[in-house]
């Protein structure tokens, strides 16, 4: 179930209506700013599970 174009527009008035046009640039840096920090997070997560996996076939390759 996407968004479409009418329902995005009406979000955006409401946003604008709700925090102003000064407040909404700064809005979206800091949601930019918390989306790059999450994606960076649950990427390093996987890179550490990534390393457990190769300790773990390393360690039953030489039993």
């Amino acid at each position: 179930m996407g968004l479409g174009a009418g329902s995005i527009i009406l979000i955006a008035i409401v946003a604008l209506l709700l925090f102003g046009p000064k407040k909404l640039p700064e809005l979206g840096k800091a949601a930019g700013k918390t989306l790059r920090e999450f994606k960076n997070a649950t990427n390093g997560l996987v890179d550490d599970d990534d390393d457990d996996k190769e300790k773990k076939n390393k360690k039953t390759e030489q039993q």
